[in-house]
């Protein structure tokens, strides 16, 4: 008879799971990708390196579910902020929002955009930057539908200024940048939209 997990043992497991997952997180933002070893995350979690395993195979595992659950949360935040203003200032406010956050929290936001990573970790980002790529594009065929945009390919555009905004933000997150980095992202993205100005719409 195959052994069944009582429902004690499971929640037991499943808050262990979001313990080590919490440390993850937590040593991603302070060391980054390479740092951010089985035996590092088991010390950080408080637990041995075999329960570590034994919720997640391998390094490559956990940094990909740490990218799902903090990634999950960032396009939240840009999904809220693309929910008000008109057409330009909600793109305007996606872009602001997104580099606002990279740049409060440089060594995470730098582990989540460019740092070498494993192929399985790599095409975790490329479905964050699908998503957050998303999130822009229906705000630009809105406006494109509505007459407040010029005619563009809103998929083309969002793409465009997502892979804008992550090499823009490339040397800020590795500390070498200045101050007006979020000033000359949405610039570019006026600029980009057909305008230069984000209160012309309504």
């Amino acid at each position: 008879m195959p052994y069944r997990r009582t429902p004690k043992t499971q929640a037991r497991l499943d808050s262990q799971r979001g313990e080590i997952l919490a440390a993850a997180v937590a040593l991603l933002a302070e060391t980054g990708y390479a740092g951010c070893s089985m035996a590092a995350v088991a010390a950080q979690a408080g637990v041995g390196t075999g329960s570590v395993y034994r919720q997640f195979p391998s390094k490559a595992d956990l940094v990909v579910e740490v990218f799902r659950e903090v990634v999950s949360r960032e396009i939240s935040a840009v999904e809220a902020a693309a929910a008000q203003g008109d057409v330009r200032e909600r793109v305007v406010a996606v872009i602001e929002t997104f580099a606002g956050r990279a740049l409060k929290a440089p060594r995470l936001a730098y582990a989540l955009l460019a740092e070498p990573v494993d192929a399985v970790v790599e095409a975790e980002r490329l479905v964050f930057r699908r998503a957050f790529r998303e999130v822009i594009a229906k705000a630009i065929a809105d406006g494109v539908t509505r007459g407040l945009l010029p005619p563009q390919d809103a998929e083309a555009t969002a793409a465009a200024l997502v892979g804008a905004g992550a090499e823009t933000l490339v040397g800020p997150l590795a500390g070498d940048g200045g101050p007006d980095t979020i000033a000359h992202l949405v610039t570019f993205t006026l600029r980009a939209l057909g305008s230069s100005d984000p209160r012309r719409s309504s």
